[in-house]
């Protein structure tokens, strides 16, 4: 979540003809992130689950590349851009493990 809050707080500077292009496409796919992992988890297998997760995880690369398009249009800072990737790749490393220990746990006997 603080991701998401983290975006909308960025983009909000960005020039206003970015409003339904950068700006639309990085909001989204922040939200995508969230969003996914939510879905997931309400759904009936692991299976379901895992593979929410790892939407999550491409939403997150998308993320990834439109910051970098950002920085190189000089609508952020490099010191923005970077305290936005480490927190996606905190991200990341965290739904990661999350698809690996599900992948992992044994399937329950009923």
């Amino acid at each position: 979540m603080d991701l998401v809050a983290e975006i909308y707080r960025l983009t909000k500077a960005f020039p206003k003809d970015e409003l339904y292009g950068l700006v639309s496409q990085m909001r989204r796919a922040a939200v995508s992130v969230i969003a996914n992992i939510a879905e997931g988890a309400a759904r009936q297998s692991r299976k379901e689950f895992i593979q929410y997760l790892s939407v999550s995880r491409a939403s997150l690369s998308e993320l990834e590349a439109e910051l970098s398009i950002s920085e190189r249009l000089e609508y952020t800072s490099g010191d923005q851009t970077e305290k936005l990737m480490e927190s996606i790749r905190n991200v990341g490393t965290q739904l990661s493990a999350i698809i690996r220990t599900l992948r992992n746990k044994p399937k329950q006997v009923r």
